[in-house]
């Protein structure tokens, strides 16, 4: 996906020197990624800048949810809050929130102990958050459409009745409920010396089951194209190992836990593109094998 261009502005650099009371005079540099927000370091901080779209109430429960991780997981990264307690402020109209910058590179699935770290990590997180109690996520997080059995008009070409059954009916049978990180891939984590030592973007975050988390993660980290189910599996095997909060996942529970964030992420791509987002040919190449997943991880 092409990656947000937001720039570093001397307002913004002003505004946060006067809400966190920091100097911010080193030379920006872009961090990599970013589809909606934009992430600069400047010295041994990370300055992040978000979408005009995103309010700061929703900013400020995703950062909440960090700050509560990072109370008992040393990997979870949380934002540095502001003189007067907030963690995020608005310049231009967009929230800007302040981060301590972490040493560190993404992490390559394809390594079978990077991927066994992957789930001992989400493993780790999702007890850190089993026991906060947040109040309501102020905007509901874009991959709640449909979850919960309804169906979804955003991505008609994905339109499946059977799957939006299936899920109404996973979600009564599976009430338990808690907070997660919602976007737990390798670009969201850092590793230093073949090790995880970062978790990091919290906008996505929401509450909710945690199976739904674990088949996704087990997608992003292990089964990228839904065609190695023995990868998948063995993800899921190591996060129970690890004391994950997660029930058991059979096979099409978690194939169909994947196949919604397939569709709500076919969802983004066609939203993306009427905004006028340009795909090279390996986003259009990712997107089409993404959307063909869909279809073939039908039970």
């Amino acid at each position: 996906m092409p990656f947000a261009e937001t720039p570093l502005t001397a307002p913004i650099r002003s505004a946060v020197q006067d809400a966190w009371g920091l100097r911010v005079g080193g030379e920006p540099v872009r961090l990599y990624g970013g589809e909606e927000s934009v992430a600069y370091r400047v010295d041994d901080l990370v300055v992040r800048v978000g979408p005009a779209r995103r309010t700061s109430a929703e900013a400020e429960w995703c950062h909440s949810i960090a700050v509560h991780a990072a109370s008992t997981f040393a990997e979870a990264v949380a934002p540095l809050r502001a003189r007067d307690g907030a963690t995020v402020i608005r310049v231009d109209d967009r929230p800007v929130s302040v981060w301590p910058y972490v040493e560190g590179e993404w992490p390559d699935a394809d390594q079978p102990q990077v991927r066994t770290q992957g789930a001992r990590l989400l493993a780790q997180l999702h007890r850190a958050l089993v026991s906060h109690r947040p109040p309501p996520r102020p905007v509901a997080s874009f991959a709640q459409t449909g979850l919960y059995g309804e169906s979804p008009h955003d991505v008609p070409a994905l339109a499946d009745q059977g799957l939006d059954r299936w899920l109404a009916d996973f979600h009564r049978r599976n009430p338990v409920r808690q907070p997660l990180h919602g976007d737990f891939y390798t670009g969201n984590t850092l590793a230093r010396d073949g090790r995880l030592v970062a978790v990091l973007d919290w906008d996505e975050a929401i509450v909710g089951a945690p199976e739904m988390e674990v088949a996704s993660a087990a997608l992003e980290w292990a089964d990228e194209y839904g065609d190695s189910p023995a990868r998948r599996r063995r993800f899921i095997a190591d996060y129970h190992e690890a004391g994950g909060t997660a029930g058991d996942l059979d096979d099409e529970t978690v194939v169909q836990l994947i196949r919604h964030r397939l569709r709500r992420e076919a969802a983004y791509f066609e939203h993306a593109r009427r905004q006028g987002a340009e795909h090279d040919e390996d986003d259009l190449e990712h997107h089409e094998r993404r959307v063909k997943a869909f279809f073939n991880l039908r039970p």
